[in-house]
């Protein structure tokens, strides 16, 4: 059975994972230069502590979706190389904050810089009503998936 005969439900799930395969090429060639010096999981921790400010350790971890000790380690190194600040937090003196350091910052803004000039060149591709299609369709997507509105966020690296 070819895509065209496919169940409309089935159709939209392969051509969502084609384009994902997509993104993913994206995505990859983006994090092309920064996997030398940062491992996806820190650029993971880099990129919610860019879109969401500093963090407690344990909160970082439950949403990297890893176990704090786990974490502890990778932001032990992550604060050697000089990618994140552990610091006090202001309201609890045992509580500690990790914060992106601006080398931190400056990796997710160029990758994040790096992915925009792909898909601008794949979006010059297309033509305006395409392109119009293309947004609505990510957009709903991306509202379906629970992610947060561009406007309703800082920088989302990943």
């Amino acid at each position: 059975m070819d895509n065209q005969t496919l169940p409309t439900d089935s159709r939209a799930v392969e051509h969502t994972l084609t384009a994902s395969r997509a993104l993913l090429g994206v995505v990859a060639r983006s994090l092309t230069g920064t996997m030398d010096s940062v491992s996806l999981p820190q650029f993971r921790a880099l990129v919610l502590l860019s879109s969401r400010g500093p963090a407690r350790v344990g909160d970082l971890a439950h949403l990297l979706g890893v176990h704090q000790s786990s974490f502890s380690r990778t932001a032990d190194r992550m604060e050697v190389a000089g990618l994140i600040v552990r610091g006090q937090s202001p309201e609890s003196r045992r509580e500690v904050l990790v914060s992106a350091t601006e080398k931190g910052l400056r990796i997710v803004e160029e990758v994040t810089e790096a992915r925009r000039r792909e898909v601008a060149a794949i979006l010059a591709r297309v033509g305006p009503g395409d392109k119009e299609k293309i947004a609505l369709g990510f957009a709903l997507f991306a509202q379906a998936a629970g992610e947060p509105a561009p406007a309703d966020s800082l920088l989302l690296g990943i």
